[in-house]
């Protein structure tokens, strides 16, 4: 499962107007007849269009400061395995989402008016994709791509210093490094006050149950933890599921992009080379395709 939430923004500053997120999340409807096309919804309305979407959203954001967030955008993604267990793509995908929205508002730690939020306070609009190619040109990639160079650059530069090809401060590099990945317009991160570890969670939870799907150590948010926080509990529960469970799971990281070892089915046996091989193999798979840490 992959999740994202992100502010909007539209170079350095917060977009004013859900208009241009709109017209992007329509790309996939040219050339489709009406019939044929994916409409917006949100909790209890069906084929809303555009044009409300954007009317309702921005007629929303009135008492919001030019310094706050006009709009969040939810990036929920299934992994193929977990799109092996729907029925009917679209319809199940329409009822996880309303599912997972109540997931959403409990995740907030706040009331209004003394009573806790519900599905009701918030005002949404989805959208299912059914492909996601996201080229250099597309929304995110293309507002991120200022801020991904420089920071290339940046490590470049510090490679030089480690290796005394360049003399600069490695500290202020790392310093600009962490700002300009905060300042970046599509970031994985969530507002104050909203729990970001219980929502990825209980969406996991929530799909597992609505669609009887049988999670494995490996793909879960917890096993993601994990391996950020403790690697070596990571690879510890890893390598100590039942074989079958196991055998599953580095089936899971090989799709995943993880590169294939022999791995000594012994803990006591697992070489160190082995095991940082595979450690950067889930790194990147990580990064990649799941859930933001």
């Amino acid at each position: 499962m992959y999740i994202t939430i992100t502010p909007q923004k539209l170079g350095g500053s917060y977009s004013q107007s859900v208009a241009d997120y709109v017209d992007y999340l329509e790309k996939e409807n040219q050339g489709f007849e009406q019939q044929d096309m994916e409409h917006f919804f949100n909790q209890y309305s069906d084929e809303i269009s555009a044009k409300e979407v954007v009317k309702e959203i921005d007629g929303n954001t009135a008492k919001l400061k030019k310094t706050e967030p006009k709009f969040y955008s939810i990036t929920i993604s299934p992994s193929k395995y977990e799109l092996k267990q729907l029925q009917n793509s679209s319809s199940d995908l329409k009822a996880y989402t309303r599912e997972v929205m109540k997931d959403y508002v409990a995740s907030f730690n706040r009331e209004i008016n003394g009573k806790a939020v519900t599905i009701d306070d918030i005002k949404y609009y989805a959208k299912i994709e059914h492909q996601r190619k996201f080229k250099g040109t597309d929304f995110q990639v293309k507002e991120n791509q200022p801020y991904a160079s420089k920071i290339l650059q940046l490590k470049q530069d510090i490679r030089k210093i480690e290796n005394g090809k360049l003399e600069s401060n490695i500290s202020k590099l790392k310093k600009r490094i962490n700002q300009l990945e905060k300042e970046a317009p599509h970031q994985q991160n969530v507002k104050r006050g909203f729990d970001r570890d219980s929502f990825f969670a209980n969406a996991e939870k929530t799909f597992d149950k609505q669609f009887g799907y049988k999670r494995n150590y490996a793909e879960t948010y917890q096993a993601k933890k994990d391996f950020i926080k403790n690697p070596k509990l990571y690879f510890s529960v890893l390598m100590g599921l039942p074989t079958n469970e196991k055998a599953t799971a580095f089936k899971i990281l090989g799709k995943s992009g993880v590169p294939m070892i022999n791995i000594p089915t012994n803990k006591a046996q697992l070489a160190i080379k082995a095991f940082k091989r595979l450690k950067k193999g889930v790194d990147v798979a990580i990064k990649s395709s799941s859930i933001g840490i």
